[in-house]
Order: structure tokens, then C-alpha cells, then sequence
């Protein structure tokens, strides 16, 4: 696993702006960069991200199983009481997932360290699966990249099958897609899985989150006053769970995309869990609840609140001081220790792994860097290579 620096193409802006990636540039800074980029071996994304992240899958999949059927794990997850028989229902009823991205540590040599599994909003999606792979075939093309260069990227590919599989399970239904206002990185997330739908063949609308209403039969429509059958939203679980519409969600007869099992799942809690479960797997940390004995004897730990996201709230404690913290809005949900296991640092550059599923099936990476511990929102984000 190499980071090597390279020229930028020069005509990338343009073609952004062409292709309606608005949010290569935030606040002033860079998002999006291609001054360098990621290469690695075949061997490497084989062996050491493509295998793990479909076993640690199949692994929270387990431990959706477990949460579920038992309340003493549904109140560890935060699921809201009302909420346990839709959550319970939502999984005997094998209700379909679409994507999801597990966040890795990874240095190119050894076992890739598992940090967190984003199972129901996860970002970055566009810049994934097309932009990446437009700026491959570019360098490829000008002579900058070898040409038998290659890329871990069946990104869309995979969601345009995927949605053909969806769609034979809602036949004649249109697929809403929903996220916040004022969100432009959402929103491409959005826009990018919507056009994908429709190149599959699907019935798309979009609707933002706040402009969706109740009707008279408790059905959440959109402001066509159409009814909602089936919406994707880029919105967390734990937040409509809470919210004052949560109490339509049993009636309401809608088929979400991410299923609302996934909530299981796409917290912290998942961590110690998993490590009960499966303790000593090589891509796991150790991880426990604040009240487990076990918790206090790690010496070097992160605390992660259970709902946070884009490394808020994160805490970093070394020999029992804290070294590192980040505020945000997180925390009083509850938090979970996982074993200190640093980025690797290439170039000055910290460095995490987004490996991304759809459905169960591995299709692709993407690399976020940043100067700081922590990766957050505004991390950087580089293209990679397979040679």
C-alpha cells in the first residue's frame, strides 16, 4: 500500500461542474484530491478488505439476530421501546438492505482493524462509485497511470443490479428518495443512488425529509400528496425513532430502504457485541460498555458515543489521559470503549478505509485522509489503484 503524489488533471473542475459534483470543495478546502493517490496489490484487497468485510457482515448480521429478541440488548442499543416489535418484525421479515460501508484501519500489511459499520446513512457514495473511476480512466487514458492499472470499484454496478432485484419485489411501485434540506453532500449521495435507480429501470421521486406529510389514513405522502410505499432515506434510524411522526411508522405500510432492522446496527453498541461474540477475531478491537469490568482495564481506549457520527464526540485516551477530543452534539445516548488502534500515517496524512457492501457482497473502497486523528466529515478524499 503506496501513497504516491501525482499531477491533477487539469481540466477536473470543469468536468465536475459537468457532472454535478457540487461538493468538491467545502468551506474553502478541499474534499475532494487528487495531488496523490492510494495504490495497492491484488493480494491485498482480496485477502485483507474484500474476504473481511463480507464475514464481518455475515458477523453483524449475528448479532442483529441476538439484539433483537432480546430486550436487555434492544435497551443497550437505544432502540425506543415502541419501536422493539417493528425493529423485530422488520427482521423476520427479511426485509432488503441495499448498501452499507465498514470503516477500516489498514497499513497494507496485516489485518485490516475494523472501527465502526455505517449500515444505514453512510456517505460518499458518488465519489465512490463514479467520480473515482472517471478520474482512473482519465489517468489511464493520458499515459499518468499504467494501463493494465485496475481499481476495487463495482460500486455501481452492483447497486444497478441490486435495484433490479428490488424492484421485482415491489413491482409497478415508485421509489422515493428522501434526504435533509441544505445538505449538498446528502443530496448527491442521494441524487447519484436515484439516477442509478432509474438506469435500472425503476420509478424514482424525491422528496425532501421536512416536506414529508400525513394524510388522513396515516400514510406519509409527498407534497404531491401521492402516498410513500417505498422511500430510500438518507436519514438515521435513531432519529426518526424519536421524533414526533415516529408514532405513524407501524401504519404507515412503507418499505425503507435501509430496513429498519438496520438500526441494530449502524450504532456503537454493535461493537462490544460483537467483540463478546466473537472475541480475538484478527479484524476486531477489543470493545465493551463502560459498566464491563473488562473495560477498565484498557490502558489505551477511544470513547465513541453510541449515536455519533462523522467523529464527533470522539475521545482519545492514552496511558489513562486524554490526547485527543472532539466535540459535537453526542453522548448522552451512552458510549462504548474500543481499544486505541491509530490510522497509519502516510505522508503526514492519517489515513482510513471505507469498504463498501451492497446487499452481502464487498464492491469497492474508498480512502479519506486526514491531518487529524479523527476522520470527520470534511476529511479529504483520494482516489486508489490496483498494480
Amino acid at each position: 500500500m503506496l501513497r504516491i503524489e501525482s499531477k491533477e488533471r487539469a481540466h477536473w473542475r470543469d468536468l465536475a461542474a459537468e457532472f454535478g459534483f457540487g461538493f468538491h470543495t467545502m468551506y474553502g478546502e478541499p474534499y475532494w484530491d487528487e495531488s496523490a493517490y492510494y495504490q495497492f496489490t491484488l493480494e491485498q484487497i482480496e485477502r485483507d478488505l474484500e474476504d473481511p468485510t463480507e464475514e464481518i457482515h455475515q458477523m453483524c448480521l449475528d448479532v442483529v439476530d441476538t439484539v433483537v429478541r432480546d430486550e436487555y440488548w434492544l435497551h443497550r442499543f437505544q432502540i425506543p421501546e415502541a419501536m422493539w416489535q417493528n425493529v423485530l418484525d422488520s427482521w423476520q421479515r427479511k426485509e432488503p438492505s441495499l448498501y452499507s460501508r465498514l470503516d477500516f484501519a489498514y497499513d497494507g500489511k496485516g489485518h485490516a482493524k475494523l472501527y465502526e459499520n455505517n449500515a444505514d446513512t453512510p456517505t460518499s457514495l458518488y465519489e465512490t462509485g463514479f467520480w473515482q473511476w472517471l478520474w482512473l480512466e482519465d489517468m489511464v487514458n493520458s499515459g499518468a497511470i499504467r494501463r493494465d492499472a485496475d481499481q476495487f470499484n463495482l460500486l455501481q454496478e452492483l447497486l444497478m443490479g441490486r435495484f433490479v432485484q428490488l424492484a421485482e419485489q415491489q413491482p409497478g411501485q415508485t421509489l422515493h428518495f428522501s434526504c435533509c434540506k441544505d445538505t449538498e453532500e446528502d443530496r448527491g449521495t442521494v441524487q447519484y443512488l436515484e439516477d442509478c435507480a432509474r438506469e435500472a429501470g425503476l420509478s424514482t421521486a424525491f422528496v425532501h425529509v421536512e416536506d414529508i406529510g400525513i394524510n388522513g389514513k396515516n400514510e406519509f405522502t409527498d407534497l404531491q400528496d401521492r402516498p410513500v410505499r417505498w422511500m430510500f432515506k438518507l436519514y438515521p434510524w435513531e432519529f426518526m425513532f424519536r421524533e414526533e411522526y415516529s408514532k405513524y411508522l407501524t401504519d404507515a405500510k412503507v418499505n425503507w430502504l435501509e430496513p429498519m432492522w438496520k438500526s441494530v446496527i449502524s450504532n456503537k453498541a454493535l461493537l462490544p457485541l460483537l467483540w463478546q461474540k466473537f472475541k480475538g477475531h484478527p479484524n476486531l478491537l477489543p470493545a465493551y460498555f463502560p459498566d464491563d469490568k473488562a473495560a477498565s482495564k484498557l490502558n489505551d481506549y477511544v470513547i465513541k458515543p453510541i449515536f455519533s457520527r462523522e467523529g464527533a464526540n470522539i475521545t482519545v485516551v492514552e496511558n489513562g489521559k486524554q490526547t485527543l477530543h472532539v466535540d459535537g452534539p453526542y453522548g448522552d445516548e451512552g458510549v462504548i470503549f474500543q481499544a486505541y488502534h491509530p490510522l497509519p500515517k502516510f505522508n503526514g496524512n492519517y489515513t482510513l478505509i471505507g469498504s463498501w457492501l451492497v446487499n452481502d457482497k464487498a464492491g469497492g473502497i474508498s480512502i479519506r485522509e486526514d491531518a487529524s486523528r479523527v476522520t470527520q466529515d470534511l476529511s479529504r478524499y483520494l482516489p486508489h489503484v490496483i498494480l
